[in-house]
Parts: C-alpha cells; structure tokens; sequence
C-alpha cells in the first residue's frame, strides 16, 4: 500500500488493486477512514474527530492529485 502523504502522524494512502469508489486510507495509531475522494463521503471506519478535519482539509487541495494517483495504481478502473 502506498504512502502518499504523512502529516501530523496521519498516513494517507493507496492502494493498487483495490475497488471502486476512488478512495483514500487515512490512518492515524490505531484508527483508519476510507474516505471517497470525488466527494468526500467517509464509507468505513473512523478517525477521531481533529485527526478527521485534518483529513478533509488535506482532501480539499488535494483531491485531483489524489484521484490521478489512485487510477495510476487502478487503470483497469478508470
């Protein structure tokens, strides 16, 4: 599973052979959120709540990114 990203003990990451919707993992210590990235619907798990708004803020600028990175490791998907 790629590291994308890692900033204040949160790793964002992608995985190669995974499903649809395009996501992220977000995880921090014990916690992980698959957040999708085109809308920013959480649809499993949790992070505790400062950790969470980290997250969204990070998706906020990085969404694109985030979504080129995820086809490049899921070409079969886009």
């Amino acid at each position: 599973m790629p590291t994308i990203d890692i900033f204040n003990g949160i790793k964002i990451c992608v995985y190669n052979g995974d499903h649809r919707p395009p996501h992220i993992h977000a995880q921090y210590n014990e916690f992980e959120v698959l957040i999708q990235i085109e809308d920013g619907v959480i649809y499993a798990g949790d992070l505790p709540n400062r950790q969470l708004k980290l997250v969204f803020d990070w998706l906020s600028g990085n969404s694109d990114w985030a979504l080129g990175v995820f086809y490049e490791l899921n070409p079969q998907l886009k």
